[in-house]
């Protein structure tokens, strides 16, 4: 029986829908702006965004970053939530590439309170760094998957503007968020000044991502992705697959998060284990252990073993992700094997104890 692959949703491999279209995509040469497929591509996204341009980047760590580099110069400070994708898992990027520094700004399930933003905001002082960025992220992946609050997006979007600061949306799985909250991506895109998007997630296509925004912040972004590396050829045999992610993959979303609720309440029932169900918003569920004989990594270990795969996100908490690949039965199957891995014990796993 294969395993049940609950570590992320990038694992999902491309439909045979994405499979027909790259293997027929018509390509060019995408640096000197002649492959018709990826041009389809960024134009269907400027729409779909509610933006003037768009522009098809490798990963959405690229998109992010590429962002970084077009909107800020050298020692500026860019603001962002504590646990933001962008300050914890892409490699210290912001000041290696930009270099730019950090300023976090602690948030409730992701979303930094509009005064504390405004607060952090440096005023013109020869001895600060000028505030040259605020970025926030929405679905928030380390606050388990949460959708940011509009009214509050916007009036951060509407402080930063006031001071004549840019805003960048790390909308790795915006197409989550807009799904949840039964509204659009151009939506909850429209406050920001650019705004990157995932195709390799949630709408499974196998590779890349999406940076929208004006069409001149556009244009020197895509020097900044040469600059990284990042100018792609024949890059069609890519972009057909996230076309039919974005025209065929987003309403499906909702499957997702319908699975992700399915396995919190489960897991919510299973005596040793604790979760937040009001954090379960969109394909995260992110749980705790609160049995002493067991820790994260022993249990994600022994989980493994029994055909569920999944990732430890702290000493004692694991984040499980549902995705296309996971069906509901798949569910029921994960839960039914947490719970008697959980019971069994480490030292029935063939692990041992833990001490202290």
């Amino acid at each position: 029986m294969r395993p049940i692959d609950l570590r992320s949703d990038t694992v999902t491999v491309p439909t045979p829908e994405m499979r027909r279209a790259m293997y027929e995509a018509e390509v060019g040469d995408d640096v000197y702006g002649e492959d018709p497929t990826v041009n389809r591509l960024e134009e269907l996204a400027a729409e779909i965004l509610g933006k003037e341009a768009a522009l098809f980047v490798v990963s959405g760590t690229q998109g992010n970053q590429v962002a970084i580099l077009t909107h800020t110069r050298r020692g500026d400070e860019v603001i962002c939530e504590a646990e933001a994708h962008v300050y914890f898992y892409e490699v210290g990027a912001i000041a290696a590439l930009a270099g730019c520094q950090v300023r976090p700004i602690p948030g409730h399930r992701g979303m930094p309170a509009p005064e504390a933003v405004a607060a952090a905001i440096r005023p013109k002082n020869v001895h600060f760094p000028r505030t040259g960025l605020i970025c926030l992220e929405n679905t928030h992946n380390r606050a388990g998957g949460t959708v940011l609050p509009q009214d509050q997006v916007e009036a951060v979007c509407a402080i930063a503007h006031q001071h004549g600061i840019p805003v960048h949306l790390d909308g790795a799985r915006l197409f989550n968020a807009a799904v949840a909250q039964g509204r659009t991506a151009r939506e909850l895109a429209a406050p920001f000044d650019s705004v990157m998007v995932c195709l390799s997630k949630g709408l499974g296509a196998p590779v890349g991502s999406i940076l929208a925004g004006r069409r001149d912040f556009i244009e020197e972004a895509r020097r900044m992705r040469k600059l990284l590396g990042g100018g792609m050829r024949q890059a069609g045999v890519l972009a057909a697959a996230g076309i039919v992610a974005l025209t065929t993959m987003v309403d499906r979303l909702a499957e997702d998060h319908a699975n992700a609720r399915r396995l919190a309440e489960g897991i919510a029932q299973i005596p040793g284990l604790a979760v937040d169900l009001e954090t379960v918003q969109t394909n995260m569920v992110f749980f705790d252990i609160t049995d002493p004989r067991w820790d994260a990594s022993r249990l994600v270990a022994a989980l493994e073993a029994a055909g569920v795969r999944c990732n430890a996100v702290g000493p004692r908490r694991i984040r499980w992700v549902t995705h296309k690949d996971v069906t509901a039965a798949d569910c029921d199957r994960a839960l039914a094997i947490l719970q008697e891995t959980l019971k069994a014990g480490p030292t029935s796993a063939g692990l041992g104890p833990v001490y202290g």
